[in-house]
């Protein structure tokens, strides 16, 4: 990213990579969130000094994208960045006071996540049947660990052998900002990893230190997972939406449903904050008020 009128931006972006150690993904998104809004700057303001940076500009630029019909989801998150950058900006000195503090985010209406049935990954599980084959059961593999643990995609792909406790039943993840946590995994499953590295050893010479690989020896990638998963669960659910975070969903909401403490669930899927993991209550709730209605006489 390169905006000769504001090399803040790129110091910032270098700052989130090298000591935040933020993901590529979060980099790419913030550079562009940075870009857009310096480019209304220029274009409509004639390229004003960080200090001259007002709320009142932001709020114009808040409005521009509102007529562009952009989400109120993206508009937080692009205020999110900008959050972001101006308190770097008051770290090194280089401002006295944010133009964020009085930018009020829009509303954004809460939607519950999607999750599959415990009963449907039950019949997953137990009666959809994959080939006998290493393609068979390196999505047979997929599944499992992805229901198991509640990681994330990006996680599963990078996972290494590593990484693996066999003897402890446990995985160590490297998380969003390289933050490792522990997850415990079931024996069935660790035995299915076991024998899924024996044979991978013994079938054919890897170079990639990756966990799931491809017949070729080549490390699984992330659309790969992706149609794996979107296609297994469409014979279970009737889900419009399929895809490994909804398996992420249903593995916090099963543990939540099933009396899981919420701050233990928060610490098995790398949340930063108890707030990013309280919305998997909302299906628990749910759940009581259908057991209360069912089971309550005067209900």
């Amino acid at each position: 990213m390169s905006i000769p009128q504001y090399p803040q931006a790129a110091i910032f972006l270098n700052f989130l990579k090298y000591e935040k150690r933020c993901s590529k993904h979060t980099i790419i998104s913030y550079g562009a969130d940075l870009t857009q809004f310096f480019q209304f700057l220029i274009t409509n303001y004639e390229s004003p000094d960080l200090t001259e940076v007002t709320s009142g500009f932001i709020r114009s630029w808040l409005a521009e994208m509102r007529s562009q019909k952009i989400s109120p989801k993206t508009l937080n998150r692009k205020l999110s960045t900008l959050k972001s950058f101006f308190k770097y900006q008051l770290k090194l000195g280089l401002l006295q006071k944010s133009p964020m503090t009085t930018i009020v985010a829009p509303k954004i209406s809460k939607r519950l996540p999607s999750f599959v049935a415990e009963n449907d990954m039950k019949t997953l599980k137990n009666y959809v049947e994959f080939p006998d084959t290493w393609k068979g059961r390196t999505e047979q593999l997929i599944l499992s660990i992805f229901y198991n643990t509640g990681m994330r995609l990006s996680e599963l792909v990078n996972l290494e052998d590593r990484q693996i406790d066999i003897a402890n039943c446990q995985l160590k993840v490297l998380g969003k900002g390289n933050k490792e946590r522990i997850i415990p995994v079931s024996k069935e499953v660790i035995e299915q990893i076991k024998l899924y590295i024996w044979e991978k050893d013994s079938i054919r010479p890897l170079q990639t230190k990756n966990l799931l690989v491809l017949e070729n020896g080549k490390p699984v990638y992330t659309k790969y997972v992706y149609l794996v998963v979107k296609r297994n669960l469409s014979y279970v659910t009737t889900l419009q939406k399929v895809s490994p975070h909804v398996l992420r969903h249903t593995f916090a909401t099963h543990l939540t449903n099933n009396g899981a403490d919420l701050n233990a669930v928060k610490e098995l899927l790398g949340h930063s904050s108890l707030a990013a993991t309280q919305i998997y209550t909302h299906n628990t709730i749910d759940k009581l008020k259908d057991i209360h209605k069912k089971a309550h006489p005067k209900a």
